[in-house]
């Protein structure tokens, strides 16, 4: 009879969307967690094309596109097809990365892969480019709500930025019944949050009340540091904090939170 998995017994709250939950939901269960789809956000193409249809059909002038997600790099990709633009052909731009999950999205889309940053941070990307960005052309594909900082970042070193809105960030997804009855009933042990987007969906979808008795019952685990730096502005204690987007990060920071060596103190974020 094999041992139990390191999360048995455990229920844990995912807030991703549904489409991008399946890798980390396998690698949870194979771990002997109970896993709870609870999607805070949902992803769609921007209504008003318009400025991405231009930059796509003139991507020879840029010098780098940054990709700071993997949505960034799927819905950009989907729209050049959808234009009949192969972005891989053609074009003598470099392509960079926030972090290996969005690599890999990047790298799986067919681009280039020149520059990775360090850290799940869009201004780490500006400050380690910041040598090589002076006086470039820079193509910036992402969320309608996505922060300044890094444009801003991008700015102060030199570089021409175009931003434009590769995707949509909408409100919560379909919440199966005896998803919602664990929360309500505050039956669950972790509750993990991949953007500030899904901690501000979540509030308004529960309101806030339940969202801190929630924090004060289960531990709150928080993906890169913007994600968890959203969660103690909310007033909320993160738990646990996984320094990349990818499942075996995440699954491994669960995982150590409970682990009987883990202790008071490293369990306190």
């Amino acid at each position: 009879m094999s041992a139990p998995g390191p999360l048995a017994g455990k229920r844990i709250v995912v807030t991703r969307a549904v489409e991008q939950s399946r890798e980390l939901l396998a690698r949870l269960e194979s771990m002997g967690a109970t896993v709870l789809l609870f999607p805070a956000v949902s992803f769609s193409e921007p209504s008003d094309t318009a400025e991405l249809d231009r930059a796509i059909r003139s991507l020879g002038k840029f010098d780098w596109i940054l990709f700071t997600s993997a949505n960034a790099a799927r819905f950009f990709a989907h729209h050049c097809r959808k234009l009949g633009v192969d972005p891989t052909q053609g074009g003598n731009y470099q392509c960079a990365a926030v972090g290996p999950a969005t690599a890999n999205a990047v790298a799986a889309e067919g681009f280039p892969v020149d520059h990775v940053a360090q850290e799940f941070l869009g201004t780490t990307l500006a400050h380690e480019l910041s040598a090589s960005i002076a006086g470039k052309k820079i193509l910036l594909p992402r969320s309608e709500r996505a922060r300044p900082d890094l444009p801003d970042a991008l700015k102060a070193a030199g570089a021409e930025v175009t931003e434009v809105v590769a995707y949509h960030t909408g409100g919560v997804g379909v919440i199966e019944p005896v998803v919602m009855r664990a929360i309500q009933e505050l039956q669950v042990d972790v509750i993990a949050f991949f953007s500030p987007s899904a901690i501000e969906n979540m509030r308004g979808e529960l309101g806030k009340e339940l969202l801190f008795r929630l924090g004060a019952k289960a531990a709150l685990a928080a993906v890169g540091p913007v994600t968890a730096a959203a969660l103690r502005s909310a007033g909320l204690r993160v738990a646990i904090e996984a320094p990349l987007a990818t499942a075996e990060s995440i699954a491994v920071a669960i995982a150590n939170y409970f682990s009987p060596s883990a202790g008071s103190e490293a369990r306190a974020v």
